[in-house]
C-alpha cells in the first residue's frame, strides 16, 4: 500500500519565515551579487540542505521573500474612485524603495536564467499587474475610464515608470512621483 504522506520532515513555517527574513536581511546588507545560500543559512540558523530542499536557488528564496513582503505591504485599495485608488496603490508601491536591491537583483537574475525568468514573471510581475488590473477594472465598472482605453497599456506605463526608475536610479520613486503618475494616468483615461 502506498502512503499519501510526503517523505521527509514536514516544512516548518517558523523555519521558512526565518530563512526568508535572513535572505532579505543578507540582501539588504550585502547586495544580490554577494548573497549566498551559505550566508542565508548561517543567519537563519538553518542548514544549506534545508534551503536547497525547499528552493532551487538563492533567487527563488529571495522571490518568495519578496512575494510575502509585497502581499503584506501593498494592499489593493478600494477608496471609491480611480484617482484615490491609484494614489493609494502607487504610494504604497513607491514606499517600498528599500526593495530596490532585491528587485534589481531579481531582474538581473531573470535576464540570465530563463527558468527563473518565467517564475519571476509568473509569480511576481504578473501578480503585481493583476493587482493594478483589479483597480482599473473597478474604474471601468464605475465608468471612470473611457471606452477604447487599453488597460494593459496603462499597466505597462505605470510599471514602465517604476522599473525604469528602479533600474536606472535616475529619478526618485517617492510619494510625489506616485502622485504625479496617478494624475497622469487619470488624465489619460478620460
Amino acid at each position: 500500500m502506498v502512503s499519501d504522506k510526503p517523505l521527509g520532515r514536514p516544512r516548518s513555517e517558523d523555519r521558512r519565515r526565518a530563512i526568508l527574513a535572513a535572505a532579505t536581511a543578507e540582501l539588504r546588507e550585502n547586495g544580490y551579487a554577494a548573497l549566498t545560500v551559505e550566508g542565508i543559512a548561517a543567519r537563519a540558523g538553518a542548514g544549506k540542505q534545508t534551503i536547497y530542499r525547499w528552493w532551487p536557488s538563492k533567487a527563488d528564496v529571495v522571490l518568495d521573500a519578496l512575494l510575502e513582503e509585497a502581499s503584506d505591504a501593498i494592499a489593493i485599495p478600494d477608496e471609491g474612485s480611480l484617482p484615490e485608488d491609484l494614489l493609494a496603490f502607487l504610494s504604497a508601491t513607491f514606499r517600498q524603495r528599500g526593495q530596490r536591491p532585491v528587485l534589481v537583483g531579481l531582474m538581473a537574475q531573470a535576464l540570465l536564467d530563463p527558468v527563473f525568468a518565467q517564475a519571476f514573471r509568473d509569480r511576481f510581475l504578473f501578480g503585481r499587474r493583476a493587482a493594478l488590473r483589479q483597480i482599473l477594472d473597478r474604474a471601468v465598472a464605475r465608468g471612470e475610464i473611457a471606452s477604447g482605453i487599453d488597460p494593459e497599456l496603462l499597466i505597462d506605463v505605470v510599471y514602465g515608470v517604476l522599473w525604469y526608475r528602479l533600474l536606472l536610479d535616475h529619478a526618485p520613486l517617492d510619494d510625489e512621483a506616485g502622485r504625479r503618475l496617478a494624475e497622469l494616468v487619470v488624465r489619460a483615461v478620460r
